[in-house]
């Protein structure tokens, strides 16, 4: 890989990362979303690399915040995600092109409508959700990371509208994206494609990656809750209109319309 091409992927890996950190999300999403629009490099390599960059976040950012998980939701999340993506990655061995697709666009869709409802009026709910909505949560992140690599919006939709204290949702979040990015290269690695390149890549960006967790630890940004809620539900519609608008050329030319 060219420095040419290789310093401004490591340079959207570091930003990610910070913004992982403070919000419990965002790094696979933003990464992948970069390395789409810009073609910084092969979308399949970045997804492996993003996968095992996430196991070093998350190594950096919980330790001495255990504590503060909600270990009762992520039990239930967990329960879904696990699974899901096994399946995820296995249905998408199976569909179509335009199949695929076609679920890419109603995705961004949904999320697009999730997001901006909550963008405007950021409320969280009165009661926590019973354990069936992280389980049902935690299935369809895995099941959308297994088929797109974007696993987060349905798990983040969930946790940030529920009554729990800012930190708790972070950390659960870290956690859960912890154990999707593990079980996701694990399957890559029993089927062979951690190549070299996967791993000199990733060489590169742990360091920088640890950096700017140990930043986003030490240098949050000062905002009150209820601005890094509007904040995170912003986010999720710009991942929303990416999904939706990376998938309407190859639909439209699977139908015939162009």
């Amino acid at each position: 890989m060219s420095p040419e091409t290789l310093l401004p992927l490591l340079a959207v890996i570091a930003i990610a990362s910070y913004f992982q950190t403070v919000t419990g999300f965002g790094l696979g999403m933003i990464v992948m979303g970069a390395t789409s629009g810009f073609g910084l490099a092969s979308l399949a390599s970045v997804a492996a690399v993003v996968s095992l960059v996430t196991l070093a976040n998350s190594a950096v950012a919980l330790p001495g915040k255990l504590h503060h998980i909600d270990w009762r939701a992520a039990g239930a999340a967990s329960i879904g995600i696990l699974p899901a993506i096994v399946a995820g990655l296995v249905l998408l061995e199976y569909l179509s092109a335009s199949a695929s697709h076609l679920l890419q666009l109603l995705l961004g869709l949904v999320i697009l409508h999730g997001g901006a409802s909550f963008a405007f009026r950021p409320a969280q709910l009165a009661r926590r959700s019973p354990d069936r909505g992280f389980l049902a949560s935690g299935f369809l992140s895995g099941l959308s990371g297994g088929l797109f690599g974007v696993a987060g919006p349905p798990l983040i939709f969930q946790f940030y509208r529920q009554p729990m204290a800012p930190v708790a949702v972070r950390n659960t979040l870290l956690l859960l994206f912890a154990e999707t990015a593990a079980a996701r290269a694990l399957f890559l690695g029993l089927g062979g494609r951690l190549d070299a390149e996967i791993w000199t890549l990733t060489a590169f960006t742990v360091p920088l990656v640890a950096l700017a967790t140990l930043i986003g630890r030490r240098y949050p940004p000062p905002l009150p809750p209820r601005a890094m809620l509007r904040a995170v539900f912003v986010v999720l519609i710009l991942i929303g209109g990416y999904l939706v608008i990376a998938s309407l050329p190859a639909l439209l030319t699977a139908f015939g319309v162009i």
